[in-house]
Parts: C-alpha cells; structure tokens; sequence
C-alpha cells in the first residue's frame, strides 16, 4: 500500500499539480476505498470519528492517510503513514516537494521509509471501537452515501 499511495501522491503532485490530504482503505475482501479528506469539511473530532466508522464499517485490514506538511516557505513535505490492523509499527512515509517561482511542484524526492510505533500516528487508532449514538451513525452513514460519487472504489489482488 505505501508503495501505491507514493505513486498516486507522485502522480497528483507532478501530473496535475495538487497534494491533497487523502485516506484511504483496504478490507480482507480486497476491496479498497480512496478519497479525498478535505471534501469532508469537518472538525478534527468530527473527521477522527467518521474515518474510525468507515474503517470498522468496512472491516479495514490497514489504512492510510496522507497530506502535505508545511515546515517552512522553502520547505514542504508529502507525508503519509500506513497502519496495519494486526501490526504495532506504522509504516511512514516522506517526500520532499520542490516548487518553482511560480509554487507549480516542480519535483518530488524519493518517499523516505521508517518504522514508527502505532500509538504514536495521530490517526493510529482509528482500529479503537467507537461508541457512537445512533443518530451519529445514520449521520455517517448518510455522509458515506452522499460520497459515493467522490470515492475511488477498487478491488485489490491480495
């Protein structure tokens, strides 16, 4: 999976000049889901809560979620980490973007690739149960459904 996200994370940045943030999941049937977080429009808390439902609604195996971090006005990195349900390391991954004078991404370095402990992933415990009251379940639900058109539905080889 973190191969294939540095590749679409590549071809977005270069090919079409956008870094969106993304999530993105697979489930032991191989189905996987990909879409883009920013559409969601939602507090943190909110969004945190969303993704876990869809992760144990969809019975997720691992999952990712990737974005562009701003450290300076010279430096900007694509960063994603990839989680894995049975795992307690994630997978990080980390990239940086070159822009030209007029900020179009210009360049992308090799995705970097280290180990880092689950816990430690801002969004590493989306696998956590959730305790949601039923309206906020028909709410997700209803969001998931209205996303339908916007999500990027596959099946894997697994």
């Amino acid at each position: 999976m973190a191969i294939e996200i540095a590749f679409y994370y590549r071809n977005l940045a270069l090919g079409h000049g956008v870094i969106p943030k993304v999530f993105t999941l697979v489930n032991g049937e191989g189905d996987q889901y990909l879409f883009f977080i920013d559409d969601l429009r939602m507090e943190p808390e909110e969004e945190s809560q969303f993704l876990a439902f869809i992760v144990q609604q969809h019975e997720a195996v691992c999952y990712a979620q990737g974005t562009l971090v701003i450290l300076d006005a010279s430096q900007q990195l694509i960063e994603f980490a990839v989680i894995d349900h049975d795992d307690q390391e994630a997978i990080v991954c980390s990239a940086e973007l070159m822009r030209d004078v007029d900020e179009r991404p210009i360049g992308l370095t090799e995705f970097e690739k280290t180990l880092a402990p689950k816990k430690t992933i801002f969004f590493g415990g989306l696998f956590d149960l959730l305790d949601l009251s039923e309206d906020k379940q028909e709410e997700f639900e209803g969001l998931w459904a209205e996303m339908k058109p916007k999500i990027l539905h596959r099946m894997m080889d697994l």
